[in-house]
């Protein structure tokens, strides 16, 4: 499971004209899902988020998490972080989960963190064309892979 975290002072995102999901400050998170990602993957990366230490002290030095700012989380799928680049010019997605396997994951993240933060947390809306507009605050931008822990 891969996650692209920016640090935001806003973000939605938009389906058919009408805003399915809205921030203010937090992180808009990119979210993609393989087939080989588990429970595990979800809590590892999830806690990892909500850790990440990237919001402003008093001093002015990235040292609070999410928690410690009261800020939300926009989560999006996207398969496309998934993509193989290796061989010519068109990506290949086989690495990304189908849906049958990767709907019940994402659902299953979104529930975790609301557990983590104890807020709700808004989202896109599974395999929708989506319009994402953000106001990347740093910029702050992370990636991380649950396959990559060491």
């Amino acid at each position: 499971m891969i996650a692209v975290v920016q640090r935001v002072s806003s973000a939605s995102v938009t389906i058919d004209g009408r805003i399915k999901g809205e921030i203010q400050n937090g992180f808009m998170v990119l979210v993609g899902i393989t087939h080989l990602d588990t429970q595990e993957d979800i809590e590892w990366l999830g806690r990892k988020i909500t850790g990440l230490r990237v919001f402003n002290d008093q001093e002015g030095k990235m040292n609070l998490d999410l928690n410690a700012v009261n800020g939300d989380i926009l989560l999006i799928s996207q398969f496309t972080l998934h993509a193989s680049t290796k061989k010519g010019n068109r990506p290949s997605f086989i690495e990304a989960a189908k849906p049958d396997i990767a709907v019940p994951l994402y659902e299953k993240m979104i529930q975790f963190l609301e557990k983590e933060t104890n807020k709700p947390i808004q989202c896109g809306e599974f395999g929708a064309d989506m319009k994402v507009a953000l106001l990347n605050d740093g910029p702050v931008t992370i990636i991380i892979d649950s396959k990559n822990r060491i």
